[in-house]
């Protein structure tokens, strides 16, 4: 594929981690790229267009999905992280979560991916997590990247005739602003056997295969970059 021929991406959580990562890593292939966060910028470049959205807030979405124009592939891998056991959850962090993980991607979706069906080709990868399996401590983050799962497989089998591919990417522990955050400090991340933690760029690099041409056949599919973690010991 041509520099000239690469498309339009919108990824959300541009501004740092694996959004951040996603975002370069595609500027860098040569597509054009929007980039939805709350946070200001990080990246400068003339194919880049950052737009300031509260994608915790369904309402502050439509009105900027409407500006983006013909789009050829959504990442979105906006994400936070909120913990606690049973008798010690955080109601509004679960709700927090699940804003941000699934009703997000369900707006954008929805805006966004019927356009692409109607085109005839178009890439949907939502960032999920080795979580998602279950963990103590982590049940309402780990319902969230569940529910990416059974949507992406779900609108995977919807428009896989009209050329569009729905995928979900599951890391383990990355190395991200998250792993600093004060609300997760009960429970600290798990090195997988490789002995240090996902980078973001790799994540980034599966990602950009899963939006070019090669990857046509893969659809509704969740593939860990686990670092070994998802191997029996």
């Amino acid at each position: 594929m041509s520099r000239a021929s690469l498309g339009h991406a919108v990824v959300t959580g541009s501004s740092a981690g694996i959004g951040g990562a996603m975002a370069s890593a595609l500027l860098a292939q040569g597509w054009r790229v929007s980039g939805l966060d709350v946070a200001p910028a990080s990246l400068s470049h003339a194919a880049f267009t950052p737009l300031t959205v509260n994608l915790a807030d369904g309402a502050d979405i439509a009105p900027v999905a409407a500006t983006l124009g013909p789009v050829d592939a959504l990442v979105h891998a906006a994400g936070v992280m909120r913990v606690g056991p049973l008798g010690q959850l955080d109601h509004a962090g679960g709700e927090l979560m699940w804003r941000l993980h699934v009703d997000a991607a369900t707006r954008l979706a929805d805006a966004l991916v019927p356009g692409m069906a109607a085109r005839g080709s178009g890439r949907v990868v939502f960032i999920g997590s080795r979580v998602a399996q279950g963990m103590p401590g982590r049940g309402q983050y780990a319902a969230t990247k569940a529910a990416l799962l059974a949507m992406a497989r779900s609108w995977a089998a919807e428009v896989a005739a009209q050329g569009v591919t729905v995928n979900v990417i599951s890391p383990a522990a990355t190395a991200t602003g998250m792993l600093q955050d004060p609300a997760r400090a009960a429970s600290a991340p798990r090195v997988p056997p490789i002995g240090r933690l996902i980078e973001p760029a790799e994540i980034a690099a599966l990602a950009a295969y899963l939006l070019s041409p090669a990857a046509a056949a893969i659809t509704g599919q969740d593939i860990a970059i686990c670092g070994g973690a998802s191997l029996p010991r």
